[in-house]
């Protein structure tokens, strides 16, 4: 795969090209999704890390702790939830995943 410069790209800039054009996309900058609480774990640093999965499908997520303060319940494995947030790409790891705001 070649871009502009005739060059190909690093796997770095491949994945950063992918976070842009997730972040730059208006829908997915702030939108809410449903689903059920999968694998669900605390981290000590207080963020959050779990999956939502529905019958066909499942997307990886991270509620960061300043936003995980302010929920008044614990989410466990099997709730359903609607949560908020933006979908991007973990440009280390090459991992696409939503990056929860509120639940």
């Amino acid at each position: 795969m070649l871009n502009e410069t005739n060059r190909a790209l690093s796997v770095s800039e491949l994945n950063e090209y992918a976070r842009r054009l997730l972040a730059g996309d208006p829908l997915l900058r702030n939108c809410e999704v449903t689903g059920e609480i999968s694998g669900f774990k605390r981290h000590w640093s207080g963020h959050l890390y779990f999956s939502l999965k529905d019958a066909n499908a499942r997307v990886q997520c991270v509620m960061f702790r300043q936003s995980a303060m302010g929920l008044d319940f614990t989410p466990a494995d099997g709730m359903k939830v609607v949560v908020r947030g933006s979908a991007s790409v973990f440009v280390r790891d090459g991992s696409y995943q939503l990056y929860v705001t509120q639940m």
